[in-house]
């Protein structure tokens, strides 16, 4: 019984990220973790393509198909390619076993407003969802990791995503500070392209830069030095170009969204209560989130906070794990959710 029960479960929990988008089938742990873009015909509103596939045409579509990353900021950017995106993650991760609507947990920015708000649950609604549940990232991914978030002590938690940072001290269910920027991986990204465009005069793709970062990116110039040869296009003479570039310029680049972050962990420090802030000196604070992969974060953060600062094993499925959890028993959790929504 108990393995015909699990057949015709399809609760869902969902990380809805701008960069990638995870899914927990309860019951069956994660089912799908693909980028958050959807390839489109223009002219006839066709979908070519969604998640993974999709990222492959990025920047490399004729003119009447277009990739695009429907989340922005960690929030909506476009309602209806977000609602063919969901519709479609959700068919790949329930397979054969769409008997019932399921119900939907998603993790959302804990600075989102109210507009963006009412957009994923309507966006979810239309997907097929039976009832929307919305959990703040910080406070999933606390639960995801273990930490006692119905204690009466601190926990303090840092989750850099593709277009927010997170952070957040958390105490007997609730957000005690909370600190949301719309800094994160993408403008990484960003300032990869502009500082290779100014230096060299040479245009390089959102993904070749998202490369750079992931292979020599580091959070601090004294990081081991290492080189990667990179194509691209001359400004000056339009023809394709090759050069090499070391981890030190990428480090320099990056030193903007970074400070920016850092300065954010330090206001929320700066917010905190003293007795919980006591709690963070003895437990440190946990890192999370795609961003938590450049190399050395942890070190800058530790540096500029004289904290101890832990990285957790796998940093990208934290918050759709502790969704997942929450989702396993809304009850017990009913006090977290942000906003639920019954039709």
């Amino acid at each position: 019984m108990k393995n015909i029960g699990k057949y015709f479960s399809n609760d869902l929990a969902i990380d809805l990220g701008t960069a990638n988008t995870l899914v927990f089938l309860k019951g069956s742990g994660i089912v799908l973790n693909e980028p958050s873009v959807v390839a489109m015909d223009q002219i006839t509103g066709k979908v070519y393509a969604v998640g993974t596939e999709a990222k492959l045409m990025l920047g490399k579509t004729p003119d009447h198909i277009v990739a695009v990353r429907p989340m922005k900021d960690g929030v909506i950017a476009d309602f209806e390619v977000t609602e063919v995106m969901l519709r479609e993650f959700i068919r790949k991760s329930l397979k054969k076993r769409f008997f019932i609507r399921p119900r939907i947990v998603i993790s959302v920015p804990s600075g989102i407003t109210e507009v963006e708000r009412r957009a994923v649950i309507d966006s979810a609604k239309n997907a097929g969802a039976r009832a929307v549940y919305l959990v703040s990232e910080p406070i999933a991914g606390a639960i995801g990791v273990g930490l006692p978030v119905d204690k009466p002590s601190g926990n303090m938690v840092i989750d850099i995503g593709g277009g927010t940072t997170e952070i957040a001290v958390i105490a007997l269910n609730g957000i005690v500070t909370d600190i949301s920027i719309r800094i994160g991986g993408d403008k990484m990204d960003e300032m990869i392209v502009q500082h290779i465009k100014k230096e060299y005069n040479l245009l390089i793709g959102d993904q070749t830069a998202e490369n750079i970062k992931k292979s020599i990116g580091a959070a601090t110039a004294t990081s081991e030095e290492k080189e990667m040869e990179i194509k691209g296009r001359d400004l000056v003479s339009g023809i394709p170009k090759t050069l090499c570039i070391s981890s030190l310029e990428i480090s320099g680049a990056l030193s903007e969204p970074l400070n920016r972050i850092v300065a954010a962990l330090k206001s929320a420090l700066e917010k905190t209560p003293p007795e919980l802030a006591a709690d963070i000196v003895d437990r440190g604070i946990v890192m999370m989130g795609g961003g938590a992969l450049l190399r050395d974060l942890a070190v800058l953060l530790k540096e500029e906070t004289n904290l101890p600062i832990n990285a957790v094993e796998d940093p990208l499925t934290c918050v759709v794990l502790g969704s997942g959890k929450i989702l396993s028993n809304i009850q017990k959790y009913e006090k977290i959710i942000m906003k639920s929504s019954r039709f």
